[in-house]
């Protein structure tokens, strides 16, 4: 499979194409992608949630540049474009994906919502919403999960001023991400996922290309 080709399709697989609808709660992942947090405050403004949970502290590709957590920061940017502060909960300690959700489940139980809020928009990066879902079913395995992210296409997502944030860069991460849906399912921090030949075809050939530098390392 030729590389172009490789990168489209696993561009494509890590979308869960899922149609939204209203929920509990809108429950936004941190990350170094300022324009999750405007997709997640362009659904509240949609009314399709009055919650908007900020989750994130310093990740891998924030912690030493970033001065405030990707929480706060989300918070910041709801904040600035009309969300009320009283419609907004904040956790700001979690590190990865599985502390994302165990951490906000704290939170969720200190505010008494946790056993009332049974549907949820996720709103993560697009290379990682197939992850998300995938995390989200094996911590909360009775809840409800719809999973969204920026609206762009691979291109058009690849063009930002971060640094992180370039088509070589985001090549790497999405496939770091894929590998993950494997390895993290073995280690039990996410569901297990079926992955079609073609998406495996397709990671081998990135794989080969040179597109490694956030593979976890398997022993």
């Amino acid at each position: 499979m030729e590389v172009e080709q490789s990168i489209r399709t696993v561009w494509d697989y890590h979308h869960m194409n899922h149609e939204l609808a209203p929920a509990d709660a809108i429950l936004v992942l941190g990350s170094h992608d300022t324009r999750v947090a405007e997709r997640a405050v362009e659904l509240y403004h949609q009314g399709l949630s009055k919650w908007l949970i900020l989750s994130g502290g310093l990740g891998r590709l924030t912690e030493g540049i970033w001065q405030t957590s990707e929480a706060d920061l989300f918070r910041e940017i709801a904040l600035k474009q009309g969300v009320p502060d009283h419609n907004i909960l904040v956790e700001n300690r979690s590190t990865n994906s599985g502390e994302n959700f165990s951490f906000t489940e704290i939170l969720l139980r200190e505010h008494k919502l946790f056993d009332i809020l049974h549907s949820f928009i996720v709103v993560q990066k697009p290379y990682m919403e197939r992850r998300a879902y995938t995390t989200f079913k094996k911590h909360w395995p009775t809840k409800e999960c719809r999973v969204t992210s920026p609206q762009s296409g691979f291109e058009q997502y690849c063009q930002s001023s971060h640094p992180e944030i370039n088509r070589e860069a985001v090549i790497h991460l999405m496939v770091g991400d894929l590998q993950r849906l494997w390895v993290y399912a073995d280690q039990g921090f996410q569901v297990p996922v079926q992955v079609p030949d073609q998406v495996m075809q397709a990671y081998q050939t990135l794989v080969e290309a040179g597109y490694t530098q956030h593979l976890v390392h398997t022993f």
